[in-house]
């Protein structure tokens, strides 16, 4: 098949929470960026995807507190993305689009792109080449193209498309007759059988004119606080900002139902490519290999007389024993247990600690930043102690703490530790004293990681007691 001419700019869209993922998955660091289906993460495998001939540097829009996590993650992949869009706040698909096709347009109006969502498995690649350029040449004719995933089970947690005729001529492209909600089991049974429904798979492909035209006539506000969004935007560091007040302004609604249910050139895409949105943690049991009970593990696990189950350690040992169609999810702050059948019922346990104020739905016990991570040890009355990693090259703002007094204890690797006027480097078992109200600040001058434990004592230890006087990642002081 002929490739294509201009190439197809990747819309990645990373913006999602995935709470049907907890444990592993949480507000601030969502399943896209676990490797959960192999060693990279969902992130990653998404980028590498549409990496070649028919594809031009990615273009992406994240959530402005994963900014670091993203780039960071494409850096580990060698890629520079055409851009990395920051949503100051979360307004669904339609909007993030629109900005995304606001940006193309001013290059191209008839610029391609394909609008994927950052967290989906797809694990026949070649069958989703394929899948693209046929809706690239329809999309270049004017169709908004989805793709639909051929379904192998009455399947009630995706929503359905039904196809009809060919859409104008173009081989492998449909006419959209209509778009279906997720079904009743038994509903879903007659879509099975009737042969003409496909999965949505949530991923679109159109040119920048031609969204934004439906969109223009489905809801011009929608457009023009898109557009007041990125015309007032700043550039941050590798980051485009949206301005935060505009964004706000626009209307909530998905692609599927600010446009794709309204325009009269919906077209799709029938593709088999092993695709799953891994909506649950029954989906990721159904793509992975399984023992010869019908078991699928990851990390250190022991079974014993245990069927069609998904057990995954994150930094323990887990065992389990005499249980069926059971999920068991390990981390070192929390356990999820589950019967498979009840998967999609994680989200409302998540909703349960938002209501009792618990942080274990939005954090790990590690935290990652622009210069590396820290993960919580220990935790007392007027007493914290954090394991610190500062990768090669990256240093911490110049700070101070008015509540709190630090010890460091270099692990591995060297450290540049700045007291007051003084610069000091510490190697492996050297320590030091940060006194309560000391400008301060670490560095890692090193090729190799830097590891420290951090003793914090003092009457407040939030991370909120901080004053930043200068920093390289265009932080605000707090």
């Amino acid at each position: 098949m002929t490739l294509l001419s201009p190439s197809i700019t990747p819309v990645i869209l990373s913006g999602g929470s995935g709470s049907r993922l907890w444990p592993m998955s949480r507000a601030g660091y969502p399943k896209q960026f676990l490797s959960l289906a192999d060693d990279d993460s969902m992130l990653q495998a998404t980028v590498k995807r549409v990496r070649g001939d028919l594809f031009s540097a990615p273009l992406l829009v994240c959530n402005e507190e994963h900014r670091f996590i993203v780039a960071e993650q494409l850096r580990h992949i060698g890629c520079t993305a055409k851009d990395i869009i920051l949503e100051p706040v979360g307004r669904n698909t339609a909007p993030a689009v629109a900005v995304a096709a606001l940006r193309l347009a001013e290059e191209n109006p008839d610029a391609l792109m394909l609008v994927m969502p950052s967290d989906h498995v797809i694990q026949d690649e070649a069958a989703f080449t394929q899948a693209v350029n046929r809706a690239a040449q329809a999309a270049k004719d004017g169709a908004l193209v989805t793709f639909g995933i051929t379904p192998n089970a009455p399947e009630t947690g995706y929503g359905y498309i039904k196809y009809a005729e060919p859409w104008q001529g173009h081989h492998g492209v449909h006419s959209v007759a209509q778009f279906v909600e997720k079904p009743e089991q038994a509903t879903a049974q007659t879509y099975l059988e009737d042969g003409h429904y496909l999965w949505n798979s949530g991923i679109f492909l159109f040119t920048a004119k031609a969204y934004l035209d439906e969109l223009e006539g489905s809801n011009p506000n929608m457009v023009k606080a898109a557009k007041h969004a990125l015309a007032g935007s700043e550039k941050d560091l590798t980051f485009c900002r949206l301005d935060m007040e505009a964004f706000a302004a626009s209307p909530s609604d998905s692609i599927d139902y600010a446009v794709m249910e309204k325009t009269t050139h919906a077209a799709v895409v029938p593709v088999e490519m092993g695709w799953s949105d891994l909506g649950a943690w029954s989906a990721l049991w159904d793509i992975q290999p399984k023992d010869e009970y019908g078991n699928a593990t990851q990390g250190d696990v022991l079974l014993h007389e245990t069927r069609n189950s998904y057990v995954h350690a994150d930094h323990k040992l887990v065992t389990v024993a005499g249980l069926e169609n059971v999920i068991v999810i390990a981390t070192d702050d929390a356990v999820l247990v589950a019967n498979r059948n009840n998967a999609q019922d994680v989200k409302q346990l998540v909703e349960q600690l938002k209501a009792q104020g618990r942080n274990e739905h939005s954090l790990h016990t590690t935290v990652h930043r622009p210069w590396g991570c820290y993960q919580g040890i220990d935790l007392g009355e007027r007493y914290q102690v954090k394991r610190i990693t500062v990768q090669p090259g990256e240093k911490l703002s110049l700070q101070i703490h008015y509540h709190r007094a630090e010890h460091w204890i270099v692990v591995s690797g060297t450290a540049r530790v700045t007291i007051g006027e003084k610069a000091t480097l510490l190697r492996e078992n050297e320590s030091t004293y940060i006194p309560m109200g000391e400008t301060h600040r670490l560095e890692n001058p090193g090729k190799v990681p830097l590891h420290l434990i951090e003793v914090q004592s003092g009457s407040y230890l939030g991370e909120d007691d901080i004053v930043r006087f200068e920093d390289g990642y265009g932080r605000s002081p707090q």
